[in-house]
C-alpha cells in the first residue's frame, strides 16, 4: 500500500514542479492540445460518416429485411465509435509524447538536474531522429499491447454485472499501467534502458505504477484535463524512473525515495 500511496505522490509533485516552472509548463500544452485538435476532428468525422462506412463494409445486409439491418448497421456503428473512442484514449498520450519529444526530454532533463545530487542529467547522446525512431518503434509496440488488452476488455464487458463492474476497474489498470510505461520511456530511454527492461522495472513494482498511472488513467478520459496534465505527469514519471533504478534524489521525491528504502 506504500507503493501505492508513493506513485500517487509522485504524480502530485510532477505537478507542483510544472507549477512552479511556468516557462516549460506554457510549452508543454503545445503537443497536447496538437494532439487533442487531431484526435477531436478524426471523433468527429467517424461520428458523422461512421454509419456510412459501416454499410459500404457490409453489403450483404442489403437484402435483409426491415428493422433488422438498421439495427444491425446501428449497433455496428456505436461499436466502431465506441472503439475508436477507445483507441483515442490508448494512444494519447504515445501521440503526444511523440508530438512533442524535443520539449519533453527537455523537461525530463532539468527535472533530473533539479533533483540529482550533483545537479546533472542523464544523456543518451544519440541525434534528435534516433531517439525518434526508438520512441516512435517502442510506442507502437506499446500500443499494440494494450489494443490487444481493450479489445479483450471490450469483449467482456458485455458478460452481466462482472462486464459493469470488474472489467471497467481491470481496464483502468490496464491503462494506467501503459500510460506510465510510455511517460516514464522518457527518461529512461534517455539512460539508454530499453523497452523489455522497462517493463521488467514496471511490473516488479506494479503498485506504484498503479498509483500513478491509474489516476491519470480517470482523469485523462477528459481530453482538456488530459492537455494540462502532461507536463506535470512527465516531470512526476521522471522522478518515478530514478526511484525505480534506485537513483538519489534530493529535493521533490526525496521523501518518497526514503520511504521506499525504509520499506525494502
Amino acid at each position: 500500500m506504500r507503493d501505492l500511496g508513493a506513485g500517487f505522490r509522485y504524480l502530485g509533485k510532477g505537478q507542483r514542479w510544472v507549477a512552479r516552472h511556468g516557462k516549460q509548463f506554457g510549452f508543454g500544452l503545445l503537443p497536447g492540445l496538437i494532439t487533442l485538435v487531431l484526435y477531436a476532428a478524426a471523433l468527429v468525422a467517424l461520428a458523422l460518416w461512421g454509419e456510412d462506412l459501416v454499410t459500404w463494409a457490409t453489403p450483404f445486409a442489403d437484402d435483409w429485411s426491415s428493422p433488422w439491418a438498421g439495427l444491425f448497421r446501428g449497433f455496428l456503428t456505436v461499436v466502431l465509435f465506441a472503439l475508436g473512442l477507445l483507441l483515442s484514449v490508448l494512444t494519447f498520450t504515445a501521440v503526444t509524447l511523440l508530438i512533442g519529444q524535443p520539449f519533453y526530454e527537455n523537461l525530463s532533463e532539468k527535472v533530473d538536474r533539479d533533483v540529482s545530487p550533483d545537479g546533472t542529467a542523464p544523456e543518451s547522446g544519440l541525434p534528435l531522429w534516433r531517439e525518434l525512431w526508438i520512441s516512435g518503434r517502442d510506442s507502437l509496440r506499446i500500443v499494440v499491447r494494450a489494443l490487444v488488452w481493450g479489445v479483450l476488455l471490450f469483449a467482456l464487458g458485455f458478460i452481466p454485472v462482472i462486464g459493469q463492474t470488474v472489467v471497467p476497474v481491470i481496464g483502468f489498470l490496464v491503462t494506467g499501467f501503459f500510460l506510465t510505461e510510455e511517460l516514464t520511456a522518457v527518461a529512461l530511454q534517455r539512460r539508454g534502458v530499453e523497452l523489455r527492461e522497462r517493463l521488467r522495472l514496471l511490473r516488479s513494482r506494479k503498485t506504484l505504477v498503479w498509483g500513478f498511472g491509474t489516476p491519470l488513467a480517470v482523469a485523462f478520459l477528459v481530453p482538456f484535463v488530459a492537455v494540462f496534465l502532461m507536463p506535470g505527469a512527465v516531470a512526476g514519471a521522471t522522478l518515478m524512473a530514478r526511484d525505480l533504478l534506485g537513483e538519489e534524489t534530493t529535493g521533490d521525491g526525496s521523501e518518497e525515495s526514503e520511504e521506499e528504502g525504509v520499506s525494502s
